[in-house]
């Protein structure tokens, strides 16, 4: 049975004011949104609902805002460690202490993941001044815990040639996993400013760091795993001969790339159900929906594989489609070419 990720927002209140946070971004003064006791309890049984519809097996990505800040976070995570449904903690370093993460880890958190947006004077623009000290700083509170430490960077032309060098940092700070996305435009930016030739450039740069870092781990010398969140990865593996298509696959599956449509969803705090938090992509609400229903219908539109402008000519259709994402945040919509990708699809490619 295969796991099913919910990503849950259960609120927008944050000690920071990211400059490319996705809540904030275009909306000064807007209200401050949480999830209510009543909705928490009747969001949980609607996802367990649906697990048990599919024969899935629910893992939560509990996120916000800062989700520690909510009053119902601690009564959640006992519920889920109740249930025995494995959680990440996706929120800020202000808040943690020894105290805090021991008992995160005694109720069932596996991970705790922060962000750092480049070095020191970049991340500390992007986010909050100080908050590049104090979340390295938290990596070892969360260690100790016997939490995994999970660093995540959002990169743009701003930070790109940071991040190898942010890479380093983490592994000298004892971090677990580093991963990166890339940034989603919005409303008053239609780029994140990357080539695709830059793009490729710079994720061979990474290459270099996740190949010796990843080494050191499979030998027992080392700590930080590299995961290679962004799918255009596999374009780059493919092309390296790190990845190959397999003889046995099948024209109709689905292999790997963006889970959208597959085995993820994203839930605000007023409800609302989005096919992915990184565009406009409201299904359903999870207060008047049931999760399941919308799974079967509204759902369909991020499944139809040959719409995708590039990707559906792409050998790599079944295992890459690079992120829809940020294609929607560029060119307004999710079936656009990547605007970072640099392959060139031939036209006998299907």
């Amino acid at each position: 049975m295969n796991y099913f990720a919910f990503q849950w927002q259960l609120l927008d209140d944050c000690d920071q004011r990211c400059r490319h946070c996705y809540i904030f971004h275009g909306n000064n003064g807007v209200p401050l949104i949480r999830m209510g006791s009543e909705q928490i309890d009747k969001t949980l049984e609607n996802c367990l609902d649906f697990c048990r519809t599919f024969q899935r097996l629910p893992e939560f990505y509990i996120t916000g805002g800062d989700p520690i800040l909510h009053r119902d976070f601690w009564r959640l995570l006992e519920k889920l460690h109740e249930l025995d449904i494995p959680f990440t903690i996706m929120g800020n370093p202000f808040h943690l202490s020894e105290e805090v993460c021991q008992r995160m880890r005694g109720l069932g958190c596996k991970k705790y993941q922060m962000s750092l947006d480049g070095l020191q004077e970049t991340h500390d623009w992007f986010r909050k001044p100080g908050s590049f000290d104090i979340t390295l700083e938290k990596v070892a509170c969360i260690n100790k815990s016997g939490m995994h430490s999970v660093i995540m960077s959002t990169v743009s032309s701003k930070n790109i040639d940071e991040i190898p060098e942010l890479i380093d940092i983490c592994a000298e700070h004892d971090a677990d996993i580093f991963a990166f996305s890339r940034y989603c435009p919005g409303a008053e930016d239609k780029t994140n400013g990357i080539t695709p030739e830059q793009y490729r450039e710079f994720l061979l740069k990474c290459d270099e760091k996740f190949e010796y870092y990843n080494n050191l781990c499979y030998f027992g010398k080392g700590r930080l795993w590299c995961n290679k969140k962004d799918h255009l990865w596999t374009l780059l593996d493919w092309e390296l001969g790190r990845f190959k298509i397999p003889e046995n696959a099948k024209e109709n599956m689905i292999y790997g790339g963006c889970n959208c449509g597959n085995c993820h969803l994203t839930i605000l705090p007023t409800g609302d159900v989005y096919a992915c938090r990184r565009l406009s992509s409201k299904v359903g609400n999870v207060f008047k929906d049931r999760l399941a229903d919308i799974w079967l219908k509204p759902m369909e539109d991020y499944r139809q594989y040959d719409k995708f402008e590039k990707c559906s000519e792409c050998e790599l259709l079944r295992f890459c489609r690079g992120c829809p994402a940020v294609a929607h945040g560029t060119y307004g919509s999710f079936y656009a070419e990547d605007p970072q990708c640099w392959h060139e699809v031939q036209e006998s490619c299907q």
